[in-house]
């Protein structure tokens, strides 16, 4: 059975892309910590980081290291946190945000009912800066991922 990213990435679901390669995408969380927060899923379903091989996982760090100092430079963020847990879909993504204080890093101050063009601005920020950077051939959104 698909994990919901499988149905994210599927076009089942929607969701708010920034960036699509042949071994992962990025999107924002509907649950973000701080404006920005962005989720590296692998296109595979892998279950848990673990079990993900070699260059997959070298892959989606490299990913988050571009998002993150995108986000970086785009929120002015001191810190650019990083999370993995997987309990809620157990299919390999990497958390990134920009953090300002520990308290950034708190799960349970997620922000929650963000009304869409606050989500909306925060994705066309984020991609604006990563074309910016030179990476305008994995950037995408908003809608759907192209076919």
């Amino acid at each position: 059975m698909a994990t919901l990213f499988t149905k994210i990435i599927t076009g089942e679901i929607p969701g708010r892309f920034v960036w699509s390669d042949e071994t992962c995408v990025a999107f924002l969380t509907i649950e973000p910590m701080t404006d920005g927060h962005v989720m590296v899923v692998s296109r595979e379903e892998i279950a848990q980081w673990t079990e993900a091989d070699a260059g997959t996982w070298a892959h989606l760090q490299h990913v988050a290291q571009v998002i993150g100092r995108a986000q970086q430079a785009e929120w002015d963020a001191p810190r650019i946190g990083m999370m993995l847990e997987g309990f809620e879909v157990a299919h390999l993504h990497v958390h990134i945000w920009p953090a300002r204080s520990h308290q950034d890093f708190d799960p349970s101050r997620v922000m929650r009912d963000v009304p869409d063009e606050r989500f909306e601005e925060a994705a066309e920020r984020l991609r604006s800066r990563l074309r910016a950077d030179g990476h305008a051939e994995q950037v995408v959104g908003p809608g759907p991922l192209p076919s």
